[in-house]
């Protein structure tokens, strides 16, 4: 291919740099595949590999992907710099590192494609003595939160909860949680042809059937969620524990194994008065708990399902005027939070698929993928915020719940709206907490006249207003042409000169009220500059000589 064929074949491949794609306008190797730490080959290999692997173009122009071609090849071969590179890269996997030459026909320019292989599990990957990331157009040492993240990572085939605890016997876990594990497994399984067999088993079969403990004995299963308090030391890493936390009261409580019986414990230690809503087309309010109690134990139990225990970390459950955010170490395991939303994805992994599996077995939680979807449906029917996972990082994962409405009008619109498809629901629910949405999703929302506004400054629409009662709101975010503000200016000058800051004070409490500050403050620039120049029916302004150039405190008056 010619070297504009080639420079089309990059862009499309690796369209920008990112922390998967890297280009570098080398003309010599000599002292670039191994030379200045944080700036040569090597180190960006580090840094590709410590994130999910990428490739490095090498003989291209910045910002263009101009084919430029590498000139000096010094030392290196396309047959033994991999090997080169895997001697100066510690850590980095042999198996999927390779470079690909690519030749400009026309011109001659070689380029070569640098394809960087992900980190193996939990072995971050050095360059120079220090493991690497991309900062910007820069690489910096690898963060604290990165490089926790990686040696943290799930590794198949181990699940820290299958492990048996050699000195536990029965008699260190709780007979009412065992009690109650019968209670929910025979619920569980009623309809199962064995189902009146269940209360005839013994406690040493009805615990190996729940998949609690493994051929009678004792896993790190068994003592999470049956085991006595007294008996959380026999775990490693044994920070087994719930906190719950009210920080404006300085109230915190900790609460230990057996978790099937406390997690009851912690759902009744939180706040959950009444809240009223107030439907627009209805005289009465609806009055309802500020929480659901089974999107609290839902999402308590997915944070025992899914907490990274080698962590030695506490799941904490911290409760803010209108907000519950629980948090469990470990970052979500199979794809996004979001992906489970409509019920549409199956789980495939779980970090701890010992534990996943008799909770499952005794109700705690869903295995199909339906959980997240029912704590979303049932936040629906209650008009209120939807339960998300802002906040949530790689090493960490957050799930907020709300308890209090943030916009009126999604509220009320849920009301109004019943037929709604969830997935609408939910871009709403994005748009209501100012979060970003898809363009194909905001195009979406638009063609129903749910949303006006531009992005990012979405708000509810005219449709929806009228419907909702909330035509005032309306105005307020939709503002006016700009030939109103225009006129306003005008006006206000033909009563005498002005400061810029007059000026700026007269029409910024009259913007749109979903512009931010300083959107507001350009705003305003724009409409004097446009009067300045363009003029509005053929009158002008202009800046007095006596005050500085079109600063707050120059004089603006009505052109002669």
């Amino acid at each position: 291919m010619t070297a504009k064929e080639l420079q089309a074949f990059l862009k499309a491949r690796f369209p920008k740099e990112n922390e998967r794609h890297e280009w570098k306008e080398w003309a010599s190797l000599k002292s670039n595949i191994s030379g200045r730490k944080g700036e040569d080959l090597v180190s960006y290999v580090s840094a590709l590999a410590n994130m999910d692997g990428g490739c490095v173009v090498i003989g291209v122009q910045d910002k263009t992907l101009a084919v430029t071609g590498i000139q000096d090849f010094a030392t290196y071969t396309l047959e033994d710099v991999a090997h080169r590179i895997l001697g100066k890269t510690p850590g980095l996997p042999s198996l999927g590192l390779h470079i690909e030459a690519r030749h400009a026909s026309d011109t001659g320019a070689i380029v070569w494609l640098v394809h960087v292989p992900r980190h193996a599990p939990r072995q971050p990957v050095q360059a120079h003595d220090k493991a690497w990331q991309r900062d910007g157009d820069s690489l910096v040492e690898l963060r604290p939160d990165r490089l926790r993240g990686i040696l943290t990572e799930l590794i198949a085939g181990l699940d820290w909860s299958a492990e048996i605890v050699p000195r536990a016997t029965l008699a260190d876990l709780d007979a009412a949680a065992i009690a109650k594990a019968r209670e929910k497994f025979a619920a569980k399984h009623q309809q199962e042809r064995w189902a009146a067999e269940i209360s005839g088993w013994s406690t040493e079969e009805f615990l190996d059937r729940a998949k609690i403990t493994l051929h009678g004995n004792i896993t790190r299963t068994a003592l999470l969620l049956l085991g006595l308090p007294q008996s959380v030391g026999l775990l490693p890493n044994s920070t087994a524990e719930i906190t719950w936390k009210v920080p404006d009261e300085r109230i915190a409580k900790h609460f230990g194994p057996p978790f099937l019986l406390t997690t009851t414990e912690v759902g009744q230690h939180i706040r959950n008065p009444n809240i009223k809503l107030f439907p627009a087309t209805e005289l009465l309010a609806i009055e309802l708990p500020r929480y659901d109690i089974k999107v609290i134990l839902e999402g308590l139990h997915n944070c025992i399902a899914h907490q990274d225990y080698e962590q030695a970390g506490r799941i904490v459950v911290l409760e803010t005027v209108g907000r519950l955010r629980l948090s469990n170490l470990g970052g979500f395991v199979d794809g996004k939070p979001e992906d489970y939303f409509t019920g549409d994805r199956t789980p495939s992994v779980y970090r701890n698929h010992w534990l996943a599996i008799a909770m499952n077995n005794i109700g705690m939680i869903d295995k199909g993928g339906y959980g997240i979807r029912d704590m979303v449906t049932s936040q629906r029917k209650r008009y209120l915020p939807l339960p998300d996972y802002e906040g949530s990082t790689p090493i960490e994962t957050l799930f907020n719940i709300y308890g209090q409405q943030i916009d009126e009008n999604y509220s009320r619109l849920l009301m109004e709206r019943s037929d709604l498809p969830l997935e609408q629901v939910i871009w709403l629910d994005r748009v209501q907490k100012k979060l970003k949405i898809a363009d194909d999703q905001a195009a979406l929302l638009r063609r129903a006249q749910l949303i006006e506004g531009r992005k990012p400054n979405f708000f509810v629409s005219a449709v929806v207003a009228k419907v909702t009662n909330t035509q005032n709101q309306y105005v307020l975010n939709k503002g006016f042409d700009d030939d109103h503000y225009k006129r306003t200016i005008l006006k206000r000058l033909k009563l005498g000169p002005a400061t810029g800051d007059q000026l700026r004070q007269l029409v910024l409490d009259k913007l749109p009220a979903v512009l931010s500050a300083k959107e507001k403050e350009t705003k305003v620039k724009n409409l004097r500059t446009a009067l300045r120049l363009r003029g509005l029916e053929g009158v002008f302004i202009e800046v007095a000589t006596s005050g500085p150039s079109r600063g707050a405190g120059a004089i603006w008056r009505i052109k002669a």
